[in-house]
Formats: C-alpha cells, sequence, structure tokens
C-alpha cells in the first residue's frame, strides 16, 4: 500500500506540472465535502471540481482512490480532479466507507450512490448524464471495473441515496480506467503478506466466504451487454501486491463478448512506476476519456 500512495502522489505531479497548478484556479471551480449519500449513520462525501469556461454540459469522472479498501482519501486525487476538470470534464473524487469496520459491498454500494447523486445533479454541476466515467487506482480500480460491469440485478447498488430522485437515476457508466486494480478475487494465489488485506475487505478467507470473493470479483460479471462500457488497463508487470495476470485476464475475457478493452503493459514496473513511463501513462488516460467521452456524442 505504501508504494501505492508513492505513485499517487506521483501521478498527480505528473498531471499537474508545480508551474501549472496556480493557473487552475482560475480554470476550476472546486468544491469539497459534497454529501452525497449516506452509509448506514455516516455521511458520504465527494469533492467535485467543475470547468468554469464553457456552458456545457461536460462529460463526467468519477475518481477512487487506492489504500487495499482500507485506507486513503478523496483528497489523495484533488489535483487529479482539478486536472480533469481543466481539461473539460467535471471530475469527482469519492470518498467511500473503508474496511474492517464495513465490509463489502459497502465500498462499491458507495461508489454507485455517487454516480447517481451525479445524475441527479446534472444541471447544477453542468454534467452530461450519458457520458461518465470512472477511473480508479488498486483497490479504487478494483471499484471502478465493478461500476462498469455490474447492473442493478446484481444486488450492489445500496440504499444510501439522499432521496427518490437519487436512487431512480442510473449508476452505470460509460468508460472506466483501471490502474493495477484487483480482477479475480478467487484465485487464490495472493503474496501472504495480501491475504489479510483480502480477509479484512471480505470479512473471511477464501475458504470461509467463496461466495462473497466470487461476489466482488469484476471478472464474474463479464456478459454480453449493449451497456457494457469501453475499458483500458494499466498494469506493472512486476507488481508484487496485484499480478500482472489479473489485468490480462479481464480484457481477454472482455474481448471474447466482443467488448472494447486494452491493456497497457509497464515492463519491469511495479505497484506503481515514475518519470517518463508515468508521464506517457498519463497521457493515455487522458486521451483514452478525450476519445471516449468528450469527444463523444451525447446520445
Amino acid at each position: 500500500m505504501k508504494r501505492f500512495l508513492i505513485f499517487a502522489i506521483l501521478f498527480l505531479v505528473t498531471a499537474v506540472p508545480v508551474r501549472a497548478q496556480e493557473k487552475l484556479a482560475d480554470k476550476v471551480r472546486v468544491e469539497t465535502d459534497v454529501v452525497y449519500g449516506k452509509g448506514g449513520d455516516q455521511e458520504l462525501k465527494l469533492d467535485i471540481a467543475v470547468p468554469v469556461d464553457g456552458a456545457g454540459p461536460f462529460p463526467a469522472v468519477i475518481c477512487v482512490h487506492g489504500g487495499a479498501w482500507r485506507g486513503g482519501n478523496k483528497r489523495d486525487l484533488a489535483a487529479t480532479i482539478r486536472t480533469l476538470a481543466s481539461r473539460g470534464y467535471v471530475a469527482a473524487s469519492v470518498q467511500y466507507r473503508l474496511c474492517p469496520q464495513c465490509l463489502f459491498p459497502a465500498q462499491i454500494e458507495d461508489c454507485k450512490c455517487a454516480v447517481r447523486f451525479l445524475r441527479t445533479h446534472a444541471a447544477k454541476y453542468r454534467i452530461d448524464p450519458n457520458r461518465v466515467g470512472a477511473l480508479g487506482f488498486s483497490a479504487g480500480g478494483h471499484l471502478v471495473l465493478l461500476l462498469g460491469l455490474t447492473t442493478n440485478g446484481d444486488g450492489l447498488e445500496g440504499k444510501g441515496d439522499l432521496a427518490m430522485e437519487q436512487s431512480e437515476k442510473s449508476s452505470r457508466v460509460q468508460a472506466v480506467c483501471c490502474f493495477f486494480g484487483p480482477t479475480d478475487l478467487t484465485k487464490n494465489d495472493w503474496k501472504q503478506d495480501v491475504q489479510p488485506l483480502l480477509t479484512d475487505f471480505l470479512g473471511g478467507t477464501f475458504q470461509e466466504k467463496k461466495d462473497l470473493y466470487l461476489k466482488a470479483s469484476p471478472i464474474f460479471y463479464v456478459r454480453k451487454d449493449a451497456a457494457t462500457p469501453v475499458f483500458l488497463f494499466f498494469h506493472g508487470t512486476e507488481d508484487p501486491l496485484v499480478p500482472y495476470d489479473q489485468s490480462v485476464r479481464l480484457p481477454n475475457a472482455l474481448k471474447g463478448i466482443g467488448a472494447t478493452a486494452e491493456l497497457v503493459t509497464v515492463e519491469g514496473e511495479a505497484h506503481g512506476w515514475r518519470g517518463e513511463k508515468l508521464r506517457r501513462s498519463v497521457e493515455q488516460m487522458q486521451g483514452f476519456f478525450d476519445r471516449q467521452l468528450k469527444n463523444a456524442q451525447s446520445k
């Protein structure tokens, strides 16, 4: 997890060069700690960045932090949402409930609630509700994959909406970008120091909670669906936390049903990378959303 946090900091610095950060204040309006739902008695909050210029409606991107489902904060992606907003997106960084206090599916329920919140308030934030993407890192990558692949019938929508109007909105997204997120929790080949993270997330070992490990695995939801979004994956070949094969098998499965999925392999890198490889990854991520959302026609 420490390696991911280093990567997150570098990602933000790469996405927003120091000399450019001051200019963003004139291009972007940011609201912090916006309540988007409730998880039990806990208020759920997000930070949202909106372009200042232009009438919109703008495409939106939900950004989900990593931290092994037990750590991290929406503020980790503060510069990322500002950068996306400066490029013509409404971008929101979501705080979701953490384990072990809150077990799966609380985390994906919260992310879905946030998507519905943005659609409910599309007019206020000048969002095109038909162009919504999701970006996630590590555990956040796992959650955005579930956002992209699950439907109302999968029992992961939750009951955290603030109003009936919000509960009636769709939680589906049209484009998903995942950085080294787990895709198949049933594979049961995790290293010894990773298994406790899964146990805390799911409330038991694989032997104890096989059905839940299956339900939490994005690859389980690959099926022919006209609404399946477009996917982009990034993964280092030497990742010691989430095996590289996790990001090979899911794109292959998606292509097998005719969906569009691309894997960017980062040779020799672990759970995050830096330098020119990181700059290239940021450019590829931004280009992906530009093609799939910003330049797409609203339907």
